[in-house]
């Protein structure tokens, strides 16, 4: 019986642990996301962060595509000069990076304004390898709401400057992202590292 109580206790604690830290990280970059094209700051990069492009049914995916959207507004708006395509590039038959540089050369931004990033493996690898590899220090991350927070969060710990610009958003609730909020606390924490650097690429 006092076993079951600890553990109910040590579930408890982090249940709360993981609702603390999902607000806190809202809380802590709430006046850095931005809805409107005509109120964000410019940047000359914008970080736009990768998924795939399609579900697991077959169907184009609204985060993709939104994310798509949303850059193109930014790069029409003259709000950043170019777009840094973070995503998986892992295996041979998935390719986030690519499949977003084509879509964006379909809705008319130019191919040289356009940099790809093949080993933005997760949020914290497109983060660091911004600054790391391109050498920005200054960034507009190009996402959902919920993304964009985690992202910034993650930028401000690598001394960053960072703001998002806010892609419509395709559901009300995002559990996932409670846990994913607190992994990133704690590869913070930990000092986890990317899981690849490299050499510098030069953005003009």
């Amino acid at each position: 019986m006092k076993t079951l109580k600890i553990i109910l206790l040590i579930t408890v604690l982090i249940g709360f642990g993981i609702i603390i830290t999902y607000h806190w990280i809202s809380f802590r970059t709430s006046n850095l996301v931005y809805n409107d094209v005509t109120t964000i700051p410019k940047n000359k990069v914008g970080v736009l962060l990768g998924t795939g492009k399609y579900t697991a049914n077959g169907t184009i995916n609204l985060f993709y595509k939104n994310r798509i959207d949303a850059a193109v507004k930014l790069y029409e708006a003259n709000k950043i000069e170019y777009i840094l395509v973070s995503g998986d590039n892992s295996r041979k038959d998935y390719d986030e990076p690519s499949d977003f540089k084509n879509d964006l050369i379909a809705k008319g931004i130019p191919k040289e304004k356009i940099i790809l990033d093949f080993a933005g493996f997760r949020t914290l690898d497109s983060v660091v390898r911004a600054k790391a590899i391109f050498g920005q220090t200054s960034v507009t991350f190009i996402s959902q709401k919920f993304h964009n927070h985690r992202a910034i969060y993650i930028a401000n710990h690598y001394k960053i400057k960072a703001i998002g610009f806010n892609a419509k958003d395709v559901y009300n609730s995002h559990f996932r992202e409670y846990l994913a909020r607190s992994k990133a606390s704690l590869d913070l924490a930990f000092n986890v590292k990317p899981k690849f650097l490299g050499d510098p690429i030069l953005i003009p």
